[in-house]
């Protein structure tokens, strides 16, 4: 989503930190190019306005202009009033602390996401907070809104509330109240319906419906594809309904990202999720420091780490580190890496998600690498025997033509994954020489990862961004503490 942004700030800061030593007119110019670049983005231009200034001011004093790294220091500012500008360093989660049954009234106009969201959360509810939720469809305008929530809260066994052909919204909520008391429901998930534009029929709705419920969370569901249009609507429910929150969906989409920068500015609400695909599973905690670390190119390690513990089961990591330990690592390995690089987002996510995103997820792209890799090298080593996964030096000639025949591949591709399970057989080796996981540390500098898997990043390029030799390096100490732990682990 923040793509162009991110190029054109990783752009200026580059020539930035090129720099030995920085004037206050080199700080000006570098400011008029991010404010081009803000503005770009769709962000509101009393946000931008104020953004810059803040930045100026601060970047503009002594002890920044005569630091042994100025570029570096400016860049830090940024990052800072990026961060401010998101919403503060504070993650602003959900309030389940009241007496039950907790209300969350979902509102917003329709075709922004609404009733997926409910389910979304329905589920996080469930599942991370380990609270029973019920979910009801106040929505009698939009056809079969009602069928379209009892189906998903089936696909994320969440309770629904059973359905009343002609049912009025008040009356709805009013049966919803009483069922999650009767059921000792912890937290009541209302969805209600929208309208193509805010009107006053819609606002009376909403505040009837607030009336009856006493929502503990006002959630307003945004599309963050609509740009600005998102923060005006925002805008509009925010001066009629008592607003705790918002949820931007689609932020996995091409969208300029100005809605997101421009939000928390001018509702003052702030936002507390973000829809990142279409799976049900696919929404997340907005988290301003995070997403300012991924748009200035800084990477977000603890969410890859938290994505990590989430998909991969803790027995595979545990059977493949005492394999590692020992030097040994087989096409059976190779093939549980690759499912779990599917389980967690695929190539781009996680290049997106590491330190030098823009180089990493450019060098994906000059390679023709996409998803699609990972599942025909899952293909190949499927048509392999267990003894040939097992012992891959029994793959001759005959037996490679027969896996691609099997695969519906070439004998050029079975070769690559044959080359890049060699090479990662021989980075265990090394971690095994180099004193265990201890040993990855000297990866994360060194270019072990980058190198391991050469195909991701071109010839020779390792994958930049992976601690390649063409790519920043991870600094241990900005990784969380779980990461450094392993690392320091013999």
């Amino acid at each position: 989503m923040f793509d162009n942004l991110s190029d054109r700030l990783g752009n200026v800061f580059d020539r930035l930190r090129g720099r030995g030593a920085l004037s206050e007119q080199d700080v000006r110019d570098a400011m008029r190019e991010v404010r081009v670049a803000l503005l770009e983005a769709d962000v509101a231009l009393p946000v931008a306005r104020r953004f810059i200034d803040n930045v100026t001011e601060k970047a503009v004093g002594q002890d920044v202009l005569r630091s042994i790294t100025p570029g570096q220091q400016v860049v830090k500012i940024v990052n800072d009033e990026l961060v401010e500008m998101l919403g503060g360093a504070e993650v602003e989660g959900l309030q389940l602390d009241a007496k039950p049954p907790v209300v969350i009234m979902m509102v917003g106009l329709q075709g922004s996401g609404k009733t997926t969201t409910t389910a979304k959360l329905g589920k996080l509810i469930k599942e991370k907070h380990g609270k029973k939720a019920l979910m009801a469809s106040l929505d009698v305008q939009r056809p079969a809104a009602q069928e379209q929530l009892k189906v998903l809260g089936e696909q994320v066994e969440v309770a629904t509330l059973p359905i009343v052909p002609g049912q009025q919204p008040v009356d709805i909520a009013r049966r919803a109240m009483e069922a999650a008391r009767l059921q000792a429901v912890d937290v009541l998930l209302l969805d209600t319906a929208g309208r193509l534009h805010v009107d006053e029929a819609l606002m009376a709705e909403m505040k009837a419906v607030a009336g009856v419920s006493a929502p503990e969370e006002v959630l307003l569901v945004v599309d963050s594809l609509t740009g600005q249009d998102a923060v005006n609507v925002a805008q509009s429910f925010s001066g009629e309904v008592p607003l705790t929150g918002v949820v931007l969906t689609r932020m996995d989409g091409d969208a300029r990202g100005g809605a997101a920068l421009s939000m928390r500015h001018v509702t003052g609400k702030p936002i507390k999720f973000a829809g990142t695909g279409e799976k049900l599973d696919a929404i997340e905690a907005f988290d301003p420091k995070r997403v300012a670390g991924r748009i200035l190119g800084m990477g977000d390690v603890v969410s890859l780490v938290e994505k990590a513990a989430a998909t991969i089961k803790e027995e595979d990591a545990e059977a493949l580190a005492k394999r590692m330990a020992k030097g040994q690592f087989d096409l059976n390995d190779l093939r549980t890496q690759l499912r779990q690089m599917q389980s967690m987002g695929g190539l781009g996510m996680l290049a997106g998600m590491m330190p030098g995103m823009k180089k990493a997820k450019a060098a994906l792209a000059a390679s023709g690498m996409d998803d699609k890799v990972l599942v025909h090298m899952d293909a190949i080593i499927g048509s392999m025997t267990p003894k040939e996964r097992a012992r891959p030096e029994l793959l001759n000639a005959k037996r490679k033509k027969r896996v691609a025949a099997g695969s519906g591949t070439e004998v050029q591709e079975v070769n690559k994954v044959l080359k890049m399970h060699q090479e990662m057989s021989r980075a265990m080796k090394q971690i095994k020489k180099m004193g265990g996981l201890k040993g990855l540390g000297a990866l994360f500098g060194g270019g072990g990862l980058g190198a391991a898997m050469p195909g991701l990043g071109g010839p020779g390029a390792g994958m930049p961004g992976l601690g390649g030799p063409k790519g920043p390096t991870v600094d241990p100490d900005t990784l969380p503490p779980e990461l450094r732990d392993l690392l320091n682990k013999k």
